[in-house]
């Protein structure tokens, strides 16, 4: 069974774009999406991520103009400066994580949180709003918000965290398929699932190409930009 392990956040407006082209992925070739919440302000500090509130201003600007461009590309709802940005996100991770340990829809959970924050102006932090959201999913809200406490959640969210420390994971949404990684739901079309079977070791001969051309691009002025990019765009 192929897999594709999905890390983010659940108040990360890309994930929202992500959802319904990441279900159509894997249905389309028989792939398991495995959801891996994890702490985001615990880890991308570690690895090299910025959160958006502490970045400069002109790159909070151009993060609104992306927005803006990918709502209407992809044709989906999204508010700029939704009500309740940003939430609380611990209630609303766990109540995923205790879908997916019954066994319940937690991909359509997860969107649906999503879409309710950057859409629907609604406040994902508030156990109220949790429990309607599942519920219009046809899972049972109370019984789901009592389950989502206990310590197996806990702690495959903590372990989730942990792994996204050691596999360098420093935004939202970042995938990994064979090993692979992919950050952003911009890259879902480069999968190797959809192109070709990428093994780890292609990943890596390519990367050590990028780095040969790049060193002699900037010692030959001359060398071709296009010759560049072109190699890069095989492994991203």
């Amino acid at each position: 069974m192929k897999q594709i392990d999905c890390f983010y956040t659940l108040s990360s407006p890309w994930a929202y774009f992500a959802g319904p082209r990441l279900t159509e992925l894997a249905n389309k070739h028989g792939a398991d999406v495995v959801l891996r919440p994890y702490d985001f302000l615990k880890v991308v500090p570690l690895t090299g991520g910025i959160p958006l509130r502490t970045r400069p201003q002109p790159r909070q600007h151009y993060h609104a103009i992306e927005l803006d461009r990918w709502r209407s590309f992809l044709g989906m709802p999204l508010n700029l400066k939704p009500r309740f940005y940003p939430p609380d996100n611990g209630p609303a991770t766990h109540a995923v994580i205790a879908a997916k340990q019954a066994g319940l829809d937690a991909m359509r959970l997860s969107h649906a949180i999503l879409r309710a924050l950057w859409a629907e102006e609604r406040n994902t932090a508030d156990q109220t709003t949790l429990i309607a959201i599942a519920d219009e999913c046809g899972i049972d809200g109370r019984e789901l918000f009592a389950s989502q406490t206990g310590l197996p959640v806990r702690a495959e969210f903590a372990d989730n965290s942990a792994d996204a420390i050691a596999r360098g994971v420093f935004g939202s949404p970042t995938y990994f398929f064979r090993d692979v990684p992919y950050w952003g739901q911009d890259r879902l079309g480069t999968f190797s699932i959809v192109r070709w079977p990428m093994t780890r070791r292609t990943f890596d001969t390519c990367r050590r190409a990028d780095r040969e051309l790049l060193q002699r691009h900037l010692l030959e002025p001359r060398a071709s930009a296009d010759a560049f990019f072109g190699i890069q765009t095989h492994w991203r």
